[in-house]
């Protein structure tokens, strides 16, 4: 049931940001009130945009003291419905764009929630250092929504999650109070860590206004491949070598099906096939160090036993930066592939590394038993357990026969990848999508815990309603 917020509420609303800091225009609000996959849309009476965390405190008081819900938005990227709001107020932050801070000797910069993730990359490279976090929708992703949700992206395999990548964050609380937490320390054992919790709460427990991020060395030597593989198995076996032989060089992994391979030669422009021979499994392979040549060495002695040993059959290094990006291309393009192929059921699981092949096997034998004609799209963070495993409709089908199974489908996706020690959400968060599934696995202390968290700190439960427990 959508919240009713009086007019008085809404005027007070406005008054506390400047005169570009609201809006009601219907043409403003529409790209707000839809997600990228359009499953979900939304409503709001008043989308508020304010440019100052004093202005953040101001309007999180008025809703505090009137028990008006909340849904903060960063870029509008999330794929699980967590960002669009069902008539509560829509407090988005994307005027709030300032880098506020770059410092080589902290290694560390200090981003405004608005940014987007390009623009820390930019300006991380003008400092002459690097910022690890990478995904896809990197012009659009914003520092706040990364942090709420706690991003993982294609490098976590070197450099962690969000979540290893803050050093402090500035937040405004449920009651109005900003939390003045901007750090650049690695070692502070004073008490509760406040910013973890803020991290990868999906905006329940406060917004997040600003962040300090730590920055790395450049790594100018990088070196980017594909093997074709038999299978998943074989995949976790070659990322077994390739840590071994990369010496702690290696920093990403992906793992990419023969479906979705053809998907993205077929609707991606510009994207071809890696091999002649269309392999059943891709993997995609990055190394990054600082002495020049040493990540090529590695990669070619990594493929050349690999061959030899019958564990890949065929190999590909990429010979200059084009010919990277063309490879990155291709896995970055899997989601948007699937999309001119019509319904899909998407799910962002986790297991062990070590049960990878298994969950992708009884997945995938399962999902086509219960859908028969089902293409199974996976493809993902293989370093790190994470696979996007997503279920496309029967080639020639309708779109709602295959929506209508969507639930009972996920169920069984979620339950397997719990029989293997995983997790349903990796790094999308739970969103309305998953909040309330999330209970069936959750163990009653754990959500009695969290429930005790955020009753302490938003009583009214104004902060994104909706999601979580």
């Amino acid at each position: 049931m959508s919240p009713t917020i009086a007019q008085d509420v809404l005027d007070r609303l406005k008054a506390a940001v400047d005169s570009n800091g609201w809006s009601d225009d219907p043409a403003r609000l529409a790209p707000k009130l839809v997600e990228w996959r359009d499953r979900w849309s939304g409503a709001t009476p008043l989308l508020l945009l304010p440019r100052t965390v004093e202005e953040v405190s101001a309007i999180v008081a008025i809703c505090a003291e009137t028990s008006t819900p909340i849904t903060p938005q960063g870029g509008n990227t999330g794929l699980v419905g967590g960002q669009i709001p069902q008539g509560e107020v829509l407090l988005s932050l994307e005027r709030m764009r300032t880098i506020r801070d770059v410092n080589t000797e902290d290694d560390v910069i200090v981003a405004e929630a608005g940014v987007t993730l390009a623009a820390v990359h930019e300006a991380a490279t003008a400092a002459g250092r690097f910022f690890p976090l990478s995904l896809a929708s990197e012009g659009s992703a914003t520092i706040g929504g990364l942090i709420s949700t706690n991003a993982g992206g294609t490098a976590v395999l070197r450099y962690g999650t969000m979540r290893a990548l803050v050093l402090g964050v500035e937040a405004v609380l449920p009651n109005g109070e900003i939390h003045r937490g901007l750090k650049r320390l690695r070692k502070d054992n004073t008490g509760y860590d406040l910013k973890q919790l803020l991290i990868g709460a999906e905006g329940t427990l406060g917004v997040v206004t600003a962040a300090s991020l730590i920055l790395f060395p450049q790594l100018s030597d990088r070196t980017v491949a594909m093997a074709a593989v038999r299978s998943p198995a074989d995949a976790i076996a070659l990322l077994g070598r390739a840590k071994a032989e990369s010496g702690g060089a290696l920093e990403a992994f992906e793992l990419m099906s023969r479906q979705g391979i053809a998907f993205a030669a077929k609707t991606l422009p510009g994207v071809r096939e890696p091999f002649a021979a269309l392999a059943l499994w891709t993997v995609l392979i990055e190394m990054a160090g600082a002495e020049a040549g040493q990540t090529l060495a590695a990669m070619e002695r990594l493929l050349a036993a690999a061959l030899e040993g019958d564990l890949i059959q065929d190999a590909a290094i990429a010979q200059s930066q084009t010919q990277a990006r063309a490879f990155w291309a291709l896995r970055e393009g899997q989601s948007a592939a699937q999309k001119p192929e019509g319904a899909a059921w998407k799910h962002d699981v986790a297991t062990p590394v070590s049960q990878i092949a298994a969950f992708i096997e009884a997945a995938t034998a399962a999902v086509t038993a219960f859908a028969p004609g089902a293409r199974v799209v996976a493809f993902g963070h293989v370093g790190d357990g994470n696979i996007h495993f997503d279920v496309v409709k029967p080639e020639g089908s309708a779109d709602e026969p295959h929506n209508r199974l969507r639930d009972q489908g996920a169920r069984i996706v979620h339950d397997i990848a719990m029989r293997f020690e995983g997790s349903i959400s990796a790094e999308h968060g739970l969103g309305t999508m998953k909040s309330r599934e999330a209970l069936r696995y959750k163990a009653p202390g754990d959500v009695a815990a969290m429930r005790a968290v955020r009753g302490a700190l938003d009583p009214h439960r104004i902060m994104n309603p909706r999601v979580l427990f």
